[in-house]
């Protein structure tokens, strides 16, 4: 069978960026000005002159829908942070390395990208399965057997979330996955490598998330009002019941819990604190990471944490295509608190503009605010009021699917997929040159996980 050739569109160029692949050819250096038969999106491969039944046809669209797959480099190869890595852990909050782009930084996001990788990966996503919405590898071999061999970090831990809803009666006579409460969500590893610790210039704890697989996970997801944050005391912080207010089915996705399964929230305060023992009298980073919903419960997490534990180290969130999470109070505390928030967002993703709507004064030049200040006071304190203002939290990374020549005529799901992020975060140099020309290309068949 042959295949005929690809046409695209030539990328940015930048001569800062090197590939560290030696089976990877990069493309010739261009500038960033496109010509107008250059502009031209990808065109789909042209198979001529063949007869196929639809079942090899289905492999050849599958096989057009290819796109770039980011390839980390082995970790000889990778750049020593040494003494800067709180800089690139956000401690200064990515002041002058996100636009452009700088390569440090991107390799670090896609690192923790490919943990949270690891977690869909493992993840047993067939409801027919007796195994179903649990871990398919053992601790000690999930990293290898889900692509991500000498890492340098072991697994300490794996994490369930449980659903608090309250399921009706009819649901016993559904499939059992229909009522599947609780689920494997993720792990917590930490980095063990005597070599990588010396490069990272720390010892690094992941915490890595999956986004949304489950029934009720789903339900959960569209719980979308407001709910308070409980204090020690169990009780709505602030003297008047306000203050932080968080989405109501992540909040229960954290912090709900069985007789037979603890709540996720317990089970990352036990593994944190066994870890603060251990490790609490060397340099110490906690990186916490996830995927739509993984990326709400990573910012929850990392509230949590910092709450909880009064020697907590520098927390870090990186997540990719998350939800709004809370309200301004909310992400007031998150600062307060020192917490560093790191969101990729791609702008052609609706996820991340949900639940609720933004409320901010602050930030006045983002298109899709709603910005309270120009309306009378009485209107402005009903609708401070309304459970469904939320704020934007962290510092952001915008990209775009349109910037990839690789992408072009995709759907909105393709563009919440997390590999179309690592993809994007793969390739992006800047928002005056969006595309990089050494982006590194891996021709395969582009596997969906579940959002």
């Amino acid at each position: 069978m042959k295949l005929n050739s690809i046409r695209v569109i030539v990328p940015c160029s930048t001569t800062t960026t090197t590939t560290t692949n030696p089976t990877v050819r990069p493309l010739p250096i261009r500038c960033c000005t496109l010509t107008a038969q250059q502009s031209q999106p990808m065109t789909r491969l042209r198979v001529q002159n063949l007869s196929l039944d639809d079942d090899r046809r289905s492999h050849i669209n599958a096989f057009e829908t290819a796109l770039l797959d980011p390839v980390q480099p082995p970790r000889s190869d990778r750049t020593r942070l040494g003494k800067k890595w709180m800089e690139y852990q956000g401690v200064s909050n990515w002041d002058g390395l996100l636009d452009p782009l700088d390569d440090n930084l991107r390799q670090e996001i896609l690192r923790y990208g490919q943990f949270v990788d690891a977690a869909y990966k493992s993840f047993d996503f067939d409801p027919s399965s007796p195994s179903y919405a649990t871990c398919k590898f053992p601790k000690s071999s999930l990293l290898d057997r889900s692509g991500l061999p000498e890492t340098g970090y072991r697994l300490t831990r794996n994490l369930r979330a449980t659903s608090g809803i309250q399921l009706p009666g009819w649901v016993g006579r559904a499939p059992s996955w229909v009522a599947t409460r609780s689920s494997w969500i993720g792990y917590v590893a930490v980095c063990q490598d005597k070599e990588e610790i010396a490069r990272l210039g720390r010892r690094d704890v992941v915490i890595a998330f999956r986004g949304t697989a489950t029934c009720l996970e789903w339900l959960e997801n569209l719980r979308a009002t407001l709910s308070h944050l409980p204090n020690r005391t169990g009780r709505p912080t602030g003297p008047d019941g306000c203050g932080p207010m968080v989405e109501s089915g992540f909040l229960s996705l954290y912090t709900s819990g069985t007789e037979l399964n603890p709540s996720l929230q317990q089970m990352v305060r036990e593994e944190i604190g066994r870890l603060l023992q251990s490790y609490g009298d060397e340099p110490l980073s906690l990186t916490i990471t996830g995927h739509s919903l993984g990326a709400a419960l990573a910012t929850l997490a990392a509230y949590d944490i910092k709450t909880h534990f009064k020697r907590a180290p520098l927390v870090t969130v990186m997540s990719f295509g998350g939800p709004r999470v809370g309200n301004r109070s909310f992400r007031c505390r998150l600062e307060k608190q020192g917490t560093k928030v790191l969101r990729i967002v791609n702008s052609e993703d609706p996820i991340t503009k949900v639940p609720g709507f933004v409320l901010d004064d602050c930030h006045a030049s983002r298109p899709h605010d709603f910005h309270v200040a120009a309306l009378p006071s009485w209107i402005r304190k009903r609708v401070k009021d309304t459970p469904w203002v939320y704020a934007e939290v962290g510092k952001e990374l915008r990209l775009s699917s349109r910037d990839s020549p690789y992408l072009s005529g995709f759907n909105v799901a393709t563009c919440h997929e997390l590999k179309t992020y690592l993809h994007l975060v793969d390739g992006f140099v800047s928002s005056t040159c969006p595309f990089r020309a050494t982006a590194r290309r891996v021709l395969g068949k582009h596997k969906r996980h579940r959002v």
